[in-house]
């Protein structure tokens, strides 16, 4: 019945941009730690942003800082991640994922109890 899914990836230009969305059901998260990881090829899954029940609390991977930027709409019950200035190694799938118990870690996997399917995001050059 809880469900997080992701829409927004597909294929773009290097220096091209793309806006993610993640749209829970089943429950409210509008309290809730929600985050963006991503898991490119080969590589393990690593933590992208996060934004806290507060908007205005928001963490990112200094990887994508400057670049990319979460933000939720809670009565429409979505965040979402906009990236601007992408680079190839951005090519990833994308996850959203949720923590409504707030737990203490916001960058590790294990805080996060709800997870969506992904999306493929493919930076070409």
């Amino acid at each position: 019945q809880v469900q997080l899914v992701e829409s927004g990836g597909g294929l773009v230009q290097v220096g091209g941009s793309l806006r993610l969305s993640c749209v829970t059901s089943g429950r409210t998260f509008s309290s809730s730690s929600m985050a963006w990881f991503r898991q490119a090829p080969g590589k393990a899954r690593e933590f992208v942003a996060v934004i806290r029940w507060s908007a205005g609390i928001t963490y990112y991977a200094n990887s994508v800082k400057g670049r990319f930027t979460i933000s939720r709409d809670n009565a429409k019950n979505t965040v979402y991640l906009q990236m601007t200035s992408l680079k190839a190694e951005d090519t990833a799938v994308y996850y959203c994922a949720a923590d409504p118990n707030a737990r203490g870690n916001v960058y590790a996997e294990v805080s996060y109890e709800y997870w969506g399917q992904g999306t493929q995001v493919t930076v070409s050059s």
